[in-house]
């Protein structure tokens, strides 16, 4: 696979997980990654390293995406070594789960930060580069939470339903100038979020999903590939749902 051959991407979160896979996968067809990581250097490097062992082209790049001093830093970053940016996958994200009677306001706020903030902070920076060449995909990790809500997590629900409207608002703004932006929304995915979840309460969502099973994190990443290639260029705007049929 080489459909993304010569392409650039950022992969925000791109150390664990989806965002992990998400690397991976747009490392395996053609593109240079650039994983981002807040913390896990040692996790960015493994990342990296995997595609590199492959065949691949990748850098591990430290940056706390809620903050608008470090995005500027990082897209200074992909610029200086890369050039130009062609993808950008806005992965990061957080959850601080409680019912809203127990939830602390510092608790909304990080996850409003981490989750929403982050990804138009990315956006704002990408949107720069991808409008003055005429073309670049966006893709920005959403949930069903943001589409069906869910109880103990008014906060979570709040930042990636707001993901969805910023999705939609700019694939708008930037159409005119031949960028696209999607989001793709996921299920119940086997991550370091499930991980920790009782056997009885992943039987009890699993019941929930018409397909039978949870998600894979290539599951979500081949999805984001398609978005991201040529096979997507009439689409923009849009909201991928990858749930297993859960929220249909």
């Amino acid at each position: 696979m080489t459909d993304l051959a010569g392409k650039t991407a950022l992969v925000t979160g791109g150390s664990r997980g989806i965002g992990r896979a998400i690397s991976l996968e747009l490392a395996a067809r053609g593109a240079a990654v650039f994983v981002n990581y807040r913390q896990s250097a040692k996790a960015a490097d493994i990342v990296v390293a995997e595609i590199t062992g492959a065949g691949g082209t990748a850098a591990a790049v430290q940056a706390d995406v809620q903050s608008a001093d470090d995005v500027t830093a990082l897209f200074k970053q992909i610029t200086s070594e890369a050039g130009t940016l062609d993808i950008l996958v806005n992965n990061a994200g957080m959850t601080r789960d409680n019912v809203i009677m127990m939830m602390k306001p510092e608790d909304f706020d990080q996850v409003l930060a981490t989750n929403l903030r982050s990804c138009w902070l990315c956006c704002k920076s990408a949107a720069r580069i991808m409008m003055r060449k005429r073309t670049g995909a966006i893709i920005n990790i959403t949930s069903v939470v943001g589409i069906a809500g869910n109880g103990g997590q008014t906060n979570y629900a709040a930042s990636k339903a707001g993901i969805i409207g910023l999705t939609k608002s700019l694939a708008k703004e930037l159409a005119v100038r031949g960028v696209r932006v999607n989001a793709v929304a996921p299920g119940f995915v086997e991550t370091d979020m499930t991980a920790d979840l009782s056997d009885e309460l992943k039987g009890a969502a699993i019941d929930a999903i018409p397909l039978g099973r949870m998600g894979a994190p290539d599951d979500i990443a081949k999805a984001v590939a398609f978005l991201a290639s040529t096979d997507a260029s009439y689409i923009t705007g849009q909201t991928l749902v990858v749930d297993g049929g859960m929220v249909m």
